[in-house]
């Protein structure tokens, strides 16, 4: 039985971050949840569409760069057809698109604020 070792963490997470930012994703942020009690993953990387066909090109965005540089695929995809919210689960680092009235509304940076944020420019 072959063992496969996963990519690390901050590398799995640039590879998303490189996804997003080809399809010019908007307000890219991650947040290192390590630090935190009972968090869910090690890291969530969070950007904003402008419509619901982004919202879908980013997620398939983000699956193309990790598979390409890692072979790795996500554990589970949500979401991806009501174009509004779609989650890409790395086990250790999720992923969180939003249209951007959705974002607005779920406000994730706000229920996990005691984690430290990095911003993410569009250059």
């Amino acid at each position: 039985m072959n063992s496969i070792t996963p990519p690390p963490t901050e590398a799995l997470a640039q590879a998303v971050i490189k996804g997003l930012e080809s399809v010019k994703a908007q307000d890219v942020i991650s947040l290192d949840l390590r630090p935190l009690t009972h968090a869910i993953a090690s890291t969530f990387v969070i950007a904003s569409a402008t419509s619901r066909t982004q919202v879908e090109a980013l997620a398939r965005a983000v699956e193309v760069e990790t598979i390409s540089t890692f072979n790795e695929r996500p554990w589970g995809v949500h979401g991806l057809r009501s174009g509004e919210w779609v989650i890409l689960d790395y086990s250790d680092v999720v992923v969180h698109i939003f249209h951007n009235e959705a974002r607005a509304h779920y406000a994730l940076e706000e229920l996990w604020g005691d984690a430290p944020v990095r911003h993410h420019s569009n250059d």
